[in-house]
């Protein structure tokens, strides 16, 4: 299969997956190493498509312009992402990212994609099964995520029980 072939399939299986999709199952299906997938996807960003590498695996974003973008600030504890986390999807929303601050670096971001209850519980999993810390240790806590809702009655509803629950910072 030539290298051209190959990227269109990894798009194929990308456009058609609603999930994310990992690197070593492009690998397998593709016959080629996990490196060569590396660069493909690579290859595919510097085309302007909207490829992100999750925890999860590469996820192609479709065009999704009926849903609001937001960002919001909170603070927790190691004990509050889970809530956090269980907050926003349950009332709706698609946590994107998480976004700190750092002193020296400026903004790091990582992509997060979190759509559901069992997102968050693999999530959540991989962060327990691991000697990894989340990036809001740096900056004690504080943390941004921009989030994805359907409308502002479901960003009301997080802010809400997000404020309830101590962890909103502010409403940005």
């Amino acid at each position: 299969m030539l290298s051209d072939e190959r990227r269109d399939m990894i798009l194929d299986i990308l456009r058609e997956s609603s999930v994310p999709i990992k690197g070593t199952e492009l690998s397998r299906k593709t016959g080629v190493s996990r490196q060569i997938i590396v660069q493909d996807i690579a290859l595919l960003r510097a085309k302007g498509l909207n490829i992100f590498a999750t925890p999860q695996g590469y996820l192609l974003i479709k065009d999704e312009a009926n849903k609001m973008s937001k960002v919001i600030a909170c603070n927790h504890d190691r004990d509050g992402m889970r809530k956090e986390l269980e907050i926003i999807v349950d009332n709706g929303g698609k946590v994107i990212d998480v976004i700190v601050e750092h002193s020296l670096y400026g903004e790091i971001k990582a992509m997060l994609m979190l759509t559901s209850r069992l997102d968050i519980k693999n999530f959540m999993k991989h962060y327990e099964n691991s000697d990894t810390k989340p990036l809001s240790v740096l900056t004690g806590g504080v943390h941004l995520h921009t989030i994805e809702v359907a409308d502002e009655i479901s960003y009301s509803h997080i802010i809400k029980e997000l404020d309830k629950f101590g962890y909103l910072i502010n409403n940005m």
